[in-house]
C-alpha cells in the first residue's frame, strides 16, 4: 500500500487512532499533528498515512502535506522516498547531541535570566516545580514530561531572548516523540527532580554561578539517565 491509497471505509490507520481534533468546527491540521507527535502519542518511525490523516481531519491531502512540510523542516517527521512520511526516528547520537544544544542554549539564557527575574519570576518556577512533584508523587508520567518542560521555560523566561527561546523549544521539541521521561528510571527520576529544587534555590537567591554549576550537574545526570535508551530499536534509528 502507498502513502495516497485508502485504507477502507471501516479502518484506521495506526496513527489516525491515536489523533485528538481540535473541536471548534474547524480544522487545525498543522496543530493537531504537532500536538500528538511532541505528546508521544506517535512513536519514531510511525508511519503519516496522508489520505487516512486528510479524512480524518475532513479535508484534501494539499492542506495535510503542507502541515507534513512545515514539521519536516521541525524535525518533527521525515519523509522516505517511495514510502512516505514518518515520525522523525533519531539515532542514539543525535538525540543527546540535542541535549547538548538544550543545555548550550539554557546556560546562555540562565545567566541572562537570573539576574532579570523578579519576585512573580520565582513563584512561577516554584508553582512549576511543585507541578512536576505531584506529578511524581502521582505517578502521572504524561504531566511529568510537561511540567518538567514548563518548568525549565519559566527557569529562562525572565531573559526575554525570544529567538533563543525558539531554537530551544524546537530542539526540545525533537526529542520528545523518544519519550525520554517515560523511560527514565523512578530512582533517576528523584535524582533529576533533586536537581531541579537546587538550580531552583540558585535561581530564587540570584546566584548566576550556583546556577550555571547546577544546570550542567543536571544534564550529567540527565544524559546518564537516558543512557539504558541507547540500544532500544524501536526508538532510534541504528546509526549508518
Amino acid at each position: 500500500m502507498n502513502e495516497n491509497e485508502s485504507v477502507g471505509p471501516r479502518r484506521r490507520s495506526v496513527f489516525t487512532s491515536r489523533l485528538v481534533r481540535t473541536d471548534d468546527g474547524q480544522p487545525h491540521v498543522i496543530d493537531d499533528l504537532r500536538r500528538a507527535i511532541l505528546a508521544g502519542d506517535e512513536p519514531p518511525g510511525t508511519m503519516i498515512p496522508i489520505h487516512a490523516v486528510a479524512r480524518f481531519f475532513g479535508v484534501s491531502q494539499i492542506p495535510v502535506r503542507e502541515a507534513l512540510k512545515v514539521l519536516l523542516g521541525e524535525g518533527l517527521v521525515e519523509h522516505l522516498p517511495h514510502i512516505g512520511y514518518s515520525v522523525a526516528k533519531l539515532t542514539f547520537v543525535e538525540f543527546c547531541e540535542l541535549y547538548d544544544v538544550r543545555e548550550a542554549l539554557e546556560r546562555q539564557a540562565l545567566t541572562h535570566a537570573v539576574a532579570l527575574a523578579g519576585p512573580a519570576d520565582h513563584a512561577e518556577a516554584r508553582r512549576q516545580h511543585e507541578q512536576v512533584a505531584a506529578a511524581l508523587g502521582g505517578g502521572d508520567q504524561r504531566a511529568h514530561h510537561t511540567a518538567t518542560r514548563a518548568f525549565h521555560l519559566a527557569l529562562i523566561a525572565p531573559a526575554n531572548m525570544q529567538r533563543l527561546v525558539h531554537m530551544y523549544e524546537n530542539a526540545w521539541n525533537m526529542t520528545e516523540p523518544a519519550r525520554p521521561m517515560a523511560h527514565v528510571e523512578s530512582d533517576d527520576q528523584r535524582v533529576l527532580h533533586d536537581d531541579h529544587e537546587r538550580i531552583l534555590a540558585a535561581f530564587e537567591r540570584g546566584d548566576a554561578t550556583a546556577l550555571v554549576a547546577e544546570s550542567q550537574a543536571h544534564y550529567a545526570h540527565l544524559r546518564a539517565a537516558v543512557e539504558p535508551m541507547r540500544h532500544d530499536p524501536d526508538t532510534f534509528r541504528s546509526p549508518v
